[in-house]
């Protein structure tokens, strides 16, 4: 006898972590009586930690980010009685108008990412919120200036070193190299791939392609960062060498206007465009797209754009500057392990908030320690189990 399953069951089946604190939830229901707010990429891990939330006995109103929403996930969210509010969507003012939609239930917990959440809270606060999570780097930046006027445990889940090297460097480098050939069908060999950022996200991506057959070379605005991408064994060029030598470029700096229409002239003819990072302004696409010498755009049905310019070079876009690891056609995101790591120290933290744990001295600051650990100790006690017999 044969049983269909959807991917979704698949994805949940091996989030072994998040099945073990479900399970544990399902009695202690650290979560019951509270809302738990989120902003997040909505795909299937997604579902796995949401689910697990829920087991904890929280009501979770949840949106998700920019052109990363996949409908199938939010469909089983649904039908499991989270409140998802809209849809997949490219529009940033719809997008500010969803997550405007969770606030307003006020929830007791916030679960962030890019820090969108909590800056909107500020421009409105409620009483009962108690604190909550940030998951992104970008978000950690926008929100440690505004400590002073949070005032609540904040914890950042990118901090931890668990979700540095596991998800961060490992992870994003293999989804990275993944999406690429799964939008192009290009060739990686002997390609010439440059990444703007070094960070954990940037090693692992350049670390990737380089495994892939590609050269590479590294970006950096810190010149400590870049030195260590030269020892690292990447080439480091200045910046306008390493535009122009490239056939394809990857953005991952959690910046703004990375690469922009002032870049054309050094690209060469077919360079393949590409963000990694969470905010889809690294790529300035409206300004490229926009350039006076554009002079044919060709979009694509699968999320990928070529631009022709009056000179005859052809520049070429993806997901129109979005994170393209969880956009366009069948997008899977990180490993499920990963995510798994990642959204089992998520599912503590608003555990340690919600218990009060932490209190506001812990506004932006990493993932406990203790919390790290445990999640690291259940990850190798499942890993080795069998062998205790």
């Amino acid at each position: 006898m044969t049983t269909m399953s959807k991917r979704i069951d698949w994805v949940r089946e091996h989030c072994k972590l998040l099945l073990g604190i479900s399970e544990e939830y399902r009695r202690t229901r650290p979560f019951e009586g509270l809302k738990i707010g989120t902003g997040i990429h909505i795909e299937a891990k997604t579902v796995a930690l949401l689910l697990t939330l829920q087991d904890g006995g929280a009501n979770i109103v949840s949106t998700g980010n920019l052109n990363t929403t996949q409908p199938d996930a939010v469909d089983v969210l649904r039908a499991e009685g989270v409140t998802v509010i809209g849809q997949p969507t490219k529009d940033s003012a719809e997008h500010s108008a969803y997550q405007d939609e969770v606030l307003a239930v006020h929830p007791d917990l916030i679960l962030d990412n890019g820090g969108d959440l909590f800056v909107r809270y500020l421009d409105d606060p409620y009483p009962n919120l108690l604190g909550g999570t940030e998951e992104t780097t970008s978000g950690r930046m926008r929100l440690a200036p505004l400590r002073d006027r949070l005032k609540k445990p904040v914890l950042v889940i990118n901090d931890s070193p668990i979700k540095q090297f596991a998800e961060n460097e490992h992870a994003v480098g293999q989804s990275a190299l993944e999406s690429l050939m799964r939008f192009t069908n290009k060739v990686t060999n002997g390609e010439q791939v440059t990444v703007f950022g070094y960070g954990a996200c940037g090693r692992g991506i350049a670390d990737n392609f380089r495994g892939a057959h590609a050269r590479v070379s590294v970006v950096d605005t810190n010149p400590v960062t870049r030195l260590r991408a030269h020892l690292d064994g990447f080439a480091t060029p200045p910046r306008h060498l390493a535009v122009s030598e490239a056939d394809v470029i990857i953005t991952v700096t959690g910046g703004h206007d990375v690469v922009t229409v002032a870049d054309l002239p050094r690209m060469r003819d077919g360079v393949i465009l590409a963000n990694a990072g969470h905010f889809p302004t690294e790529i300035d696409a409206a300004g490229i797209l926009g350039a006076s010498d554009v002079v044919d755009v060709r979009e694509y049905s699968d999320d990928l754009i070529t631009v022709a310019l009056s000179d005859g070079k052809r520049i070429h876009l993806i997901s129109r500057g979005h994170m393209f690891n969880l956009a366009g056609p069948r997008p899977l995101g990180n490993s499920i392990e990963s995510m798994d790591l990642g959204f089992a120290l998520q599912a503590r933290c608003l555990e340690a908030v919600a218990r009060k744990d932490v209190d506001a001295s812990s506004c932006v600051v990493p993932v406990p320690a203790q919390i790290d650990s445990a999640v690291a100790n259940s990850y190798l006690d499942r890993k080795y189990s069998y062998q205790s017999s």
